[in-house]
């Protein structure tokens, strides 16, 4: 009987590869594979083999000018050095510092730094408000460990919604005044689910960034694969420009954020959101750097304002200001059903823990209760409270009306050797270089909160000299023992400030 396998097969092929073929798939075959067993290996004795002449090793004159050589390998290895030596080169390779933070009382904002758990003080994180470490989220995160476990068992779809999960996202509506949200594993994937699933979906949808979007934004518009229009940061001139060229009556999206991460800038809020109505575009709105810290209830700069109705999608955080992690989106009931229904990025993503819910959903109402409100006003108190020491140092700072402290210092070499040295000293700030920020434009990025104290700034701010000085950076002093150099004025910082109330912690 013929072989069906072999017999479907170029001859030629068969003549010239036989040995190989055999030794592949021979022990799929029913005759080689009893053969095998009942005469070992020697393929030879197989009755194929000896009724069908066709299989045979190629003839010589067939093989003798086939040269066999090694295949080479791409270098994996060789490839993945050089790009890692191209970003030590440049100074922009990230080094992660092995840095604890400690949430006892007495000892936050304070961390643990090295192998030798020196003691630092921390001005980088974005746990603005300290919320991670209050008692009431703590509590409401252990007792929802002791109810429902540390994890969520699975996506949404598949191991149910719980009950935490509603009630968080009610909250989340409740405090943006929209009809409905949803929360996501982290705002990097709320940002990137929604705007390139609803870019995606809008039949032509153009969509219009600010220039100094976050990355997320960023991916998600990339993601949708949309035209797109970039328009200067925070330039609502250039937007009405380039919304002015738009055709009529197709689907538009505004995209910018309130407050940038990076410079401490606040956009006109009011009137970017108008001139996108007024062309029939969707504003969607990033107020990560903002929830928590700014309007009555910590809704951000569209509360603070009075202006939450002219946004038609916000997006937020849970791992800033409110202490946990996990991203959102609020708008209205249908848009955050068909992101629900038809982002993947939301669909396949394990859903978020119950003490991340728990705690967040604690963080939310006590930054939106008078407790919060004394926080907020105790943080732009110690915000105050450093750029002015810096202004009366002489040290740079880029003009900055939020919470962010950003000091510039050319070079990812120099900011980094700057940051080096402000460890060296006790305190620990992340230097900021490309591609966070552009090349030329690199810094240091404060951001104080109201559990620091006016004496941890002035030990800050005499570190900065002395590292500024240690590494060869100038700067205006404008202080000379104690008085201004051109009028001899003698200054003293002076601000209303109140030590943040003591929480009594449970040992």
């Amino acid at each position: 009987m013929p072989c069906p396998f072999l017999g479907s097969m170029n001859q030629t092929f068969l003549r010239n590869y036989s040995s190989v073929l055999l030794k592949q798939y021979g022990s799929y075959c029913p005759i080689l594979s009893r053969s095998f067993r009942s005469l070992g290996v020697d393929e030879t004795k197989c009755p194929f083999i000896q009724k069908n002449s066709i299989i045979s090793e190629a003839p010589k004159e067939m093989t003798e000018d086939i040269v066999e050589s090694a295949k080479p390998i791409y270098q994996y290895e060789n490839f993945f050095s050089k790009q890692i030596n191209a970003k030590k080169n440049d100074y922009s390779y990230r080094v992660f510092r092995k840095v604890s933070r400690l949430a006892a009382e007495g000892a936050y904002p304070q961390a643990l730094e090295g192998s030798d758990n020196r003691r630092v003080t921390v001005w980088c994180a974005n746990d603005y408000l300290g919320a991670s470490r209050h008692p009431v989220v703590q509590d409401a995160a252990i007792s929802a460990i002791r109810s429902y476990g540390t994890g969520a068992g699975g996506t949404r779809n598949i191991a149910g919604n719980s009950q935490m999960t509603e009630k968080l996202e009610h909250e989340i509506a409740k405090l943006h005044k929209k009809p409905a949200a949803l929360i996501f594993s982290s705002c990097f994937v709320a940002n990137d689910a929604t705007l390139s699933t609803l870019a995606k979906i809008l039949p032509g949808c153009i969509v219009y960034s600010d220039a100094g979007n976050h990355a997320s934004m960023i991916q998600g518009i990339r993601n949708s694969r949309a035209p797109k229009h970039i328009f200067r940061h925070n330039d609502p001139t250039h937007l009405r420009q380039l919304l002015a060229e738009s055709p009529a009556g197709v689907p538009k999206l505004v995209v910018f954020e309130t407050v940038h991460s990076m410079s401490g800038a606040i956009c006109p809020l009011e009137e970017m959101c108008n001139i996108a109505h007024e062309y029939g575009a969707l504003t969607f709105v990033d107020e990560v750097h903002a929830v928590g810290l700014y309007g009555k209830h910590g809704a951000g700069i569209g509360e603070e304002r009075g202006v939450e109705d002219h946004i038609d999608i916000v997006s937020g955080t849970l791992g800033k200001a409110y202490g946990n992690v996990g991203g959102y989106i609020a708008g209205s009931s249908l848009l955050i059903d068909t992101v629900r229904s038809l982002a993947p990025g939301f669909i396949f993503t394990t859903a978020l823990p119950p003490p991340i819910l728990a705690g967040s959903l604690a963080a939310i109402r006590l930054l939106a209760s008078e407790e919060g409100r004394s926080l907020r006003a105790k943080h732009q108190a110690i915000v105050r409270y450093l750029k002015l020491s810096l202004l009366i140092a002489g040290l740079p700072q880029m003009p900055s009306v939020s919470h962010i402290v950003p000091v510039p210092i050319t070079g990812a070499d120099k900011v980094a050797l700057v940051a080096e040295s402000l460890m060296k000293r006790g305190h620990y700030v992340q230097a900021i270089n490309y591609p966070t920020v552009a090349r030329g434009e690199e810094r240091l990025r404060f951001a104080p909160g109201p559990y620091h104290t006016p004496g941890m700034i002035d030990s800050l701010v005499t570190a900065l000299i002395e590292s500024f000085h240690e590494n060869n950076i100038n700067f205006n002093q404008f202080m000379i023992n104690g008085a201004c150099r051109e009028c001899s004025m003698e200054y003293k910082v002076d601000i209303a400030y109140e030590e943040p109330y003591k929480y009594p912690i449970a040992v």
